[in-house]
């Protein structure tokens, strides 16, 4: 499928903006777009602390001021305790500030007897957590991110497509019918392939420019499932669902956790424009041969090494990952995400190592 050049906009670009879909475009970035991002949990354990080390680095965080922390508020996924989404899945979280879990001994689906009566909740009525959704002030907030220069977002739940079907259904279970040839998996994913396009289609209606999905597609060293079999069943969801976004000039942007190399070239088939893949579980070999030139890489730096590298580590890290995968032409983004084990040291070190090689320009 043609990659998109994205929908026109009536308002100018602002400088970063531009600059990002140069980068998404192969069109010459000035910079490489960078993204630091700090957990709540991180937040909560620091506060005052990691906050003097966001205001040092403006490039990267341009919008926060001083105090903002102060003002985060933990949607139920982030709060501890079990609680039930509109799906009827259980989720669990052991650890304020870090998110949830399905249960899936509590999986709603895992008697495949109760999809007989089951249906899927309307996504235009209702979010995930079961709060009425008004898509006339979304639509508001769509408008003025595009008057401010920025690309106006919308957003699918995390696990959106592959993950939701083992929410569902209990992971070992999905397993069982992918080997086995399970008919009723066929009905299943179509349901959850309908609530997609419906709301992907609703978030083109008001007005998005760009849709990020989230799908953690891979394990550790490998798909959980054979490449054959994903393209059995859930490439053509993909397709059908990438598709309205490319035949709508809207940018998809997919992250996916995990080893998934052998599925990249059809991904970007699918219609992706910007894959967010894992360094550790892809290797940036890997990645060089599968995507590189190929479709805008926004790296995911590697999490596991933060916590314990000392600071010259991270930054050969860093100057590696563009070595490796940068080009002049663009098709690079780098992001660092901080979890609550990273030490404060190794989070400044992130913030100046990216701010060398991209960030972003002073406002």
């Amino acid at each position: 499928m043609e990659r998109s050049q994205g929908k026109a906009s009536k308002y100018p670009r602002n400088k970063s903006t531009e600059n990002f879909l140069r980068a998404v475009e192969f069109r010459h970035p000035e910079w490489i777009p960078c993204v630091v991002s700090i957990m709540p949990a991180t937040w909560m354990k620091y506060k005052e602390k990691v906050e003097r080390i966001v205001l040092e680095h403006p490039k990267l965080f341009p919008h926060y001021k001083k105090g903002d922390f102060k003002k985060i508020k933990l949607n139920r996924a982030y709060q501890k305790g079990r609680w039930k989404d509109v799906w009827g899945i259980v989720w669990e979280n052991i650890e304020e500030g870090l998110d949830s879990l399905p249960v899936e001994e509590e999986a709603p689906l895992r008697d495949w007897k109760k999809l007989e009566n089951y249906k899927a909740p309307d996504p235009l009525l209702f979010d995930w957590f079961g709060k009425k959704v008004d898509w006339e002030e979304r639509k508001r907030q769509l408008e003025q991110a595009k008057k401010e220069g920025n690309l106006a977002a919308g957003s699918l739940v995390h696990g959106f497509m592959y993950m939701w079907l083992f929410y569902l259904r209990g992971f070992t279970n999905l397993m069982m019918d992918v080997a086995t040839r399970e008919p009723r998996l066929n009905e299943l994913i179509q349901m959850v392939l309908e609530y997609n396009l419906k709301l992907v289609k609703k978030w083109i209606e008001i007005g998005a420019e760009i849709i990020y999905f989230g799908d953690d597609l891979g394990l550790q060293k490998s798909l959980p499932i054979s490449p054959s079999d994903w393209r059995d069943y859930l490439k053509p969801c993909y397709a059908k669902i990438f598709g309205v976004c490319q035949e709508n000039g809207v940018y998809v942007y997919l992250h996916s956790d995990g080893h998934i190399l052998e599925i990249i070239e059809d991904l970007i088939e699918c219609g992706v424009d910007i894959i967010n893949p894992q360094i550790r579980a892809n290797g940036l070999e890997g990645l060089r041969k599968a995507a590189r030139g190929k479709v805008c890489i926004h790296l995911d730096l590697d999490r596991q090494l933060f916590p314990f590298a000392r600071p010259d580590r991270i930054r050969d890290h860093i100057r590696e990952a563009v070595e490796v995968l940068g080009s002049e032409k663009g098709g690079l983004m780098l992001h660092a995400e901080c979890e609550p084990d990273v030490p404060l040291q190794n989070i400044e070190t992130i913030c100046q190592a990216l701010e060398e090689v991209g960030g972003g320009p002073l406002r």
